[in-house]
């Protein structure tokens, strides 16, 4: 009987390792690469990086209220949230569904637990034509800390 569970303990311990190796090499993200919801692709000609997603618009009770950059909100300029990029970055969104796009300011973050991309202002949101569905897949494109145009 001792001799039995000597040799079980060793067998579960066994296919414990090759588990955790198999794992290790099948379910996790290549060095330096980071899971992500989010896809995001850098083009080499332009050096553009380019991120999908979900966004979705402010709801009318920030009107008015500080931003996590310092500024005060307005559902009339055309701003957005985002915690990829840092403040002051001008991004271009495009609506993936109808291909209307435009261009917005970061100014604020999301909450940290928050899986979209960016939060738009209701300007923004309405340019992009997804006011009545609250949340659309969108095209993230970084213009820079200048705005073109």
């Amino acid at each position: 009987m001792n001799k039995f569970l000597f040799r079980q303990k060793y067998i579960v311990k066994a296919v414990y390792l090759m588990l955790t190796c198999f794992s290790l090499l099948f379910f996790n993200p290549a060095p330096g690469q980071k899971k992500s919801l989010s896809k995001t692709k850098v083009t080499k000609s332009s050096n553009k990086r380019v991120i999908y997603g979900l966004a979705s618009f402010y709801h009318d009770k920030f009107n008015g209220r500080r931003t996590a950059s310092g500024e005060i909100f307005s559902q009339a300029k055309l701003t957005c949230a985002c915690n990829m990029l840092p403040f002051g970055t001008w991004i271009k969104v495009t609506n993936i569904r109808n291909g209307k796009s435009v261009e917005v300011k970061v100014n604020d973050r999301l909450h940290t637990k928050m899986r979209r991309i960016a939060d738009l202002s209701g300007a923004a949101a309405k340019k992009l034509g997804y006011t009545n569905l609250g949340v659309e897949r969108v095209k993230v494109e970084v213009i820079g800390k200048k705005r073109k145009g």
